[in-house]
């Protein structure tokens, strides 16, 4: 085999990045963790769990701000040895599909279900007093909700369900299964017993119905319900500018091969930051963008971007923001 054949196979060339995001402990700040060795091959369809897949992503951008600095000696100032100070790294693109996880990443702050209202609720902008919640019976799973004979009946194939606890006048982290926001005094949500369930990410839509519970299209990101778990219709989603949560996850893009090896950037934690904007874009930065599928018809790309929360790695204790794997195509030469 010649030697460019060889050279050939060495130079990835993919169409687009996918994207996938999995919760970050909030108590414990421990990210989700891809490990190149295990998951590395997985098909792009069927995330290792707990990977979320975000669809294709646009205009993906990594930057590193980390500057070098230079320890000197002698008179004649010689370098002698190098460090690395402040660390720094950034990554943006365009979401390219629109659905709750989507939209909180890259609005960054808590993240609303908008609840089906009283019919007699004062209006609100992330939604006003919603129809009380339908308590969860004990029996039910990730992928189906029991609500008993006669309850079930409220809800049709095609609603959106958010399932969770009432909220209990605590403090700290809530929602089932993924911190979706943050209460530091039960007076500032206004002791509302809806406002996890307002928050929440533990989100269904129902596929089918039986007489006493409602068959989920895809499982309860948090699991199965937990005791004391209601079920309210969820009728939009909502973010806002502003709020003083942010939220944190693992982030995962893939660039595809279509000849030549995959390529892999994992990021153990991300945090949403401003957007550097884009040259001729104007001032500031865009929340959206307009992608011409033919005039006048244009589809709204959501905008996101992300600081790089350092991780330790246990393999040697290093200070680490991004892990970028290289996997090379089979008859590829190995440098």
């Amino acid at each position: 085999m010649s030697t460019w054949s060889l050279r050939a196979a060495m130079v990835p060339i993919t169409r687009r990045v996918r994207a996938y995001f999995a919760p970050v402990d909030r108590q414990t700040e421990a990210p989700a963790i891809f490990d190149p060795g295990k998951h590395g091959a997985f098909q792009l369809d069927a995330p290792p769990a707990p990977w979320l897949d975000l669809g294709w992503v646009d205009h993906f951008q990594r930057s590193c701000g980390t500057s070098t600095e230079s320890l000197r000696a002698s008179t004649r100032g010689t370098a002698v040895a190098q460090f690395r100070v402040p660390l720094d790294a950034r990554v943006e693109f365009d979401f390219r599909e629109w659905g709750k996880l989507q939209m909180a990443l890259a609005a960054g702050s808590e993240h609303m279900n908008v609840l089906a209202s009283d019919p007699g609720a004062n209006a609100q902008p992330s939604g006003g007093t919603p129809v009380g919640a339908v308590a969860v019976l004990p029996g039910s799973t990730a992928s189906e909700v029991v609500l008993g004979a006669g309850a079930a009946d409220d809800f049709s194939a095609g609603d959106t369900l958010a399932v969770d606890a009432d909220y209990q006048q605590q403090t700290g982290y809530v929602g089932a299964g993924i911190a979706a926001a943050y209460v530091s005094d039960p007076a500032d949500v206004n002791h509302d017993p809806n406002y996890v369930r307002r928050v929440t990410f533990n989100l269904g839509r129902v596929a089918e119905k039986t007489v006493t519970s409602l068959l989920l299209a895809q499982p309860l990101l948090g699991g199965a319900p937990a005791a004391g778990t209601g079920a309210q219709k969820v009728v939009a989603f909502v973010d806002r500018e502003g709020g003083s949560f942010f939220q944190e996850w693992s982030g995962l893009f893939v660039a595809e091969q279509e000849s030549g090896g995959r390529i892999c950037f994992f990021y153990p934690r991300l945090s949403p930051v401003a957007m550097s904007g884009r040259p001729g874009a104007g001032s500031g930065f865009q929340r959206e963008e307009e992608v011409e599928v033919l005039k006048p018809i244009v589809a709204i790309a959501l905008r996101a971007a992300f600081v790089a929360l350092p991780h330790i790695d246990e393999n040697d204790a290093q200070a680490v923001l991004c892990y970028r794997s290289y996997f090379p195509a089979g008859p590829a030469a190995v440098y």
